[in-house]
């Protein structure tokens, strides 16, 4: 272990110190030592503790500690600090730009615990009006946390697919014209999150070479054969591309979508053809959409010609779980109800802001509530037909009750039950608090139902069975959350959910305008799982979802 590594060693201590309101004289003082350590003549590794103790600023205390770096990697004190902060706040220290005053903040006072959870409260818009922060350090941090996901050779799909389209574009300037350049891989599939951006081209790969290497296409070649080049955007992000000829380019382009279950599942040899839709008939399939190409059910389901008419974005009518200015959103309610209206041509919106519980998100007062509501009644006059229902995001606590009393829950039109706090309950005890939230007769929509973030964050255990049936039992609606950092409910799930009966709910949980087009990416994930728009809830049109919500408030 060299000075450089012990030295970080000793800031990290220095910071845990910082994030842990201890005495400011010592965290100075180690804060020293790491500097010097750094910058010692001599090896460390190789001096012994009173030859350590001897250079300025190290005491005897500090050269037992590096002696035991060098021995162990680490020192009791430090370890100490460790165990009381928790993993995901350690690593926001790696966050550049962003250090331990603001991170203790983001902790303490937002109780934010990973960088997860700290890049999607920045697109919630909860840091700009946190002490010691603003929009410009809010985007600042949010860049950086993307940048470094980007680096660990992960994306999520929402950001991939920007990316590809830059790249689409350069390209297809340049060698598109004279040839096809299409998606394929994890991105046709519409992947939650994938590690590498892939494009099928019946193009010669040494015209594409060349291309990059002459039209300043930000591309670094790292290998390349007659079939492809694997290369890098930017230097960080990992891209394929795969030559076909022009006869197997439909069958190139089916190998090269579908994951390994969906081909273990086609026949092992497959007769070329113009179309990927001639080329499933000669397999007697219906043609099979990229998405649902994932080696579950939907071989069987073409065979017997059964496959679902999935959902598109025109099929939703309105949006239900949006926030506003009333809590954590940027815009007012009468903002995102115009852009709904006039932007989106949607029917309805449910405004669903934080509840009380949510302290750290502006979560919403009686007062505040009763206030809402005359805003929106107000509204709901001005801009009729089109319809703003009162909503809340209401709490799931500890024990599986909803923020607010009954009184309260009742006059609302409709309640999206979610988890926010307390992630760390084993799996029967999460478990039985969600169903303990779904049989609440007030409970709509079961909200965002792990609380995962893509990437950062696992999802909560749960027995998703039984969080279905219970729904189920409960006239219970379960929310596809489009955010693309969630995509909650799984997709893998949704077939069981409508197996048993259960409505799905695609909604953006969008915290300002432009958070309203997120539906794409719920509408992604929902094709990936099967589901058509006649299972959706608001694909409903405003008079039908009106009675289901009167309905549902009738049987309350």
């Amino acid at each position: 272990m060299n000075n450089k590594s012990i030295a970080k060693q000793f800031k990290l201590y220095s910071q845990l110190m910082e994030l842990n309101a201890e005495n400011p004289f010592r965290i100075r003082a180690i804060s020293s030592a790491a500097f010097k350590i750094d910058k010692l003549p001599v090896s460390a590794s190789k001096a012994t503790v009173e030859e350590l103790s001897s250079y300025p600023g190290i005491g005897k205390s500090t050269a037992e500690r590096i002696v035991s770096i060098i021995k162990t990697g680490t020192f009791k004190e430090l370890e100490d600090l460790k165990d009381k902060t928790p993993p995901g706040v350690i690593e926001m220290l790696d966050i550049k730009g962003v250090g331990p005053k603001k991170i203790k903040s983001i902790w303490q006072d937002l109780r934010i615990e990973s960088i997860g959870e700290l890049l999607y409260a920045c697109n919630e818009n909860r840091l700009k009006d946190a002490k010691g922060f603003g929009i410009k350090s809010q985007e600042s941090i949010k860049n950086t946390i993307e940048f470094m996901l980007e680096n660990k050779g992960w994306l999520l799909y929402a950001k991939a697919e920007i990316i590809a389209q830059e790249l689409y574009n350069l390209l297809d300037k340049s060698v598109a014209p004279t040839g096809r350049l299409e998606y394929t891989g994890d991105l046709r599939r519409k992947a939650e999150t994938l590690c590498s951006i892939d494009f099928l081209t019946n193009i010669p790969l040494v015209k594409i070479e060349e291309s990059i290497l002459t039209k300043n296409i930000p591309l670094s070649i790292t290998e390349q054969s007659e079939k492809q080049i694997l290369a890098q955007y930017h230097g960080s992000i990992d891209i394929k591309i795969i030559y076909s000829s022009d006869e197997d380019f439909a069958l190139n382009w089916i190998y090269s979508t579908g994951s390994s279950d969906h081909l273990q599942k086609l026949p092992p040899s497959l007769a070329s053809a113009e179309s990927e839709k001639e080329i499933y008939k000669k397999m007697g399939l219906a043609y099979i959409e990229p998405e649902l190409r994932e080696g579950l059910n939907e071989v069987v389901l073409a065979k017997e010609n059964r496959l679902p008419t999935l959902i598109k974005v025109s099929d939703l009518k309105g949006s239900l779980h949006n926030h506003t200015t009333y809590s954590d959103g940027v815009h007012t309610i009468e903002e995102m109800a115009l852009y709904s209206k006039e932007k989106l041509n949607l029917e309805y919106l449910g405004i669903c802001d934080h509840s009380q519980t949510a302290v750290y998100a502006g979560g919403l007062s009686k007062q505040d509530i009763e206030r809402q509501w005359v805003e929106i009644e107000d509204l709901n006059e001005k801009l009729a037909p089109f319809k703003i229902f009162k909503g809340i995001e209401s709490d799931i606590l500890a024990d599986g009750s909803l923020d607010y009393p009954d009184d309260i829950l009742a006059k609302f039109d409709l309640v999206v039950a979610s988890v926010h706090s307390g992630l760390r309950m084993d799996k029967t005890r999460a478990t039985q608090r969600l169903i303990k939230a779904i049989e609440n007769p007030y409970t709509t929509i079961l909200g965002h139902p792990t609380s995962r973030l893509l990437l950062s964050r696992p999802g909560y255990p749960l027995d998703f069975k039984k969080i279905i049936e219970a729904c189920a039992a409960n006239n219970v609606v379960i929310e596809i959350n489009a955010n693309p950092l969630r995509l909650d409910l799984d997709w893998r799930w949704y077939h069981y959910a409508v197996e048993k009966g259960v409505l799905l709910s695609i909604n953006p949980d969008a915290h300002k305008q432009e958070g309203l087009l997120d539906v794409q990416y719920g509408i992604y994930v929902a094709r990936k799982g099967g589901l058509e728009a006649k299972n959706c809830l608001n694909a409903m049109n405003l008079q039908e979802i009106e009675t289901f919500l009167q309905n549902k408030k009738r049987n309350a």
